[in-house]
């Protein structure tokens, strides 16, 4: 173990009770999407408490930060902090661990490399599981600069990367004109007929799409009263697919439809987002290793991703379309418990979650401080990213 390391480990176990302590903190607190309040404030406490210099409200978000440590701007590691918590479910992804072991990161590479040449960023990164907080902070600017961006998530297995699938929700709005069904019905023309179709034919779609690829909707609006012929009709749909390139070509499958059914019935056809894009991960081999090879150090081997399997969208996507990035899972339970499930939510606040935050935060400061002191690992971290760019990976 290089001094470097041995440093990082002393500070991590230094800091080992209070970051569990912010960690259950935040879980007997869960707080949803950009009502992170408490959250916010005890993280930037921590940081501004521990000499960074502490950025609130950043990209327009009243829950979101940043927290900057070091003396030069270059080279420049953020570190990743979600905290929001699911409706009804609590910690139920983990978010908690995530929050700590960021936290835990900074903090130890603020100790073991003082007088730091560079910068470590702590970016706290609200409303992951619903209004994409990192989207926000990507078109803001947070991460301009950044050399890479490393962030763990808690799981159900040790992955050195996830396959996170681009994600959108759209919102088809039929309109046609009421008229009463009986009386007057050669003057109406029936919006929710024409949605009926447009939902079958997508439904009809989705059936024939390879894996990673999904589209499922609800009916959100189908009218008033049965004597009226509904003059709009409304549905929600969402839609993943392995790619951005991918995601794009099945929303505008979604559009061709809906259009095709409203010509049908003689009504008008409106698809429009519904909320923020995710673009599909984009792993970073030379820094993922750098981690894997840290966290097996700390007696937690990581397994290759099973092919195949995806594990949901993330606005981490998103980072990594704009700067190299790491998204690692590491284990806080088997791989028969899903996340976003009232047993996770338990097992986020177990003992074997402290074990996986405590790796994993000296994991995430050994990789930062790589990227800090190793040109070369930026070079190939930043020629990785290119590449994966260059051919729509």
């Amino acid at each position: 173990m290089t001094d470097r390391y041995a440093r990082i480990h002393a500070a991590i176990a230094g800091l080992a009770d209070r970051l569990w302590e912010v960690s259950s903190d935040l879980h007997s607190r869960p707080e949803t999407a950009f009502a992170e309040h408490h959250a916010a404030e005890v993280l930037t406490g921590e940081l501004a408490a521990a000499g960074f210099a502490v950025t609130r409200g950043v990209a327009g978000l009243p829950t979101a930060f940043t927290g900057a440590f070091g003396r030069g701007r270059t080279p420049r590691v953020a570190l990743l902090l979600e905290y929001d918590a699911l409706p009804g479910l609590g910690h139920a992804c983990g978010h908690n661990l995530i929050a700590a072991a960021g936290l835990g990161a900074a903090l130890a590479l603020a100790e073991a490399l003082p007088g730091l040449d560079g910068t470590v960023l702590a970016v706290g990164a609200p409303a992951e599981e619903g209004g994409g907080g990192k989207v926000i902070e990507v078109e803001h600017g947070v991460f301009d600069g950044v050399d890479a961006a490393l962030m763990f998530h808690p799981a159900g297995r040790t992955w050195p990367a996830p396959v996170l699938t681009a994600f959108a929700e759209v919102t088809v709005t039929m309109r046609g004109r009421a008229a009463h069904p009986t009386g007057d019905p050669e003057h109406g023309i029936n919006a929710l007929h024409a949605l009926v179709r447009a939902f079958t034919a997508i439904t009809e779609e989705n059936e024939r799409l390879t894996a990673g690829n999904d589209i499922h909707g609800i009916i959100t609006h189908g009218g008033t009263a049965t004597n009226i012929i509904p003059d709009r009709a409304e549905a929600r749909f969402a839609v993943r697919a392995p790619t951005s390139a991918g995601l794009a070509a099945l929303r505008e499958t979604i559009t061709a439809h809906a259009e095709r059914a409203a010509r049908a019935v003689g009504a008008t056809a409106e698809v429009r987002a519904a909320g923020p894009v995710y673009d599909h991960f984009r792993d970073n081999p030379p820094l993922a290793g750098r981690f894997t090879a840290h966290l097996a150090d700390a007696g937690i081997p990581a397994d290759p991703p099973e092919p195949g399997v995806f594990l949901g969208s993330s606005d981490i996507g998103n980072v990594s379309t704009a700067v190299p990035t790491i998204h690692p899972l590491v284990a806080i339970t088997g791989p028969e418990i899903s996340d976003h499930t009232a047993e996770f939510a338990a097992a986020a606040a177990s003992p074997r979650a402290r074990a996986a935050l405590l790796a994993a935060a000296e994991a995430l400061a050994r990789t930062a401080s790589d990227v800090l002191l190793d040109p070369r690992l930026r070079e190939d971290a930043r020629r990785h990213f290119l590449a994966a760019q260059r051919a729509g990976r």
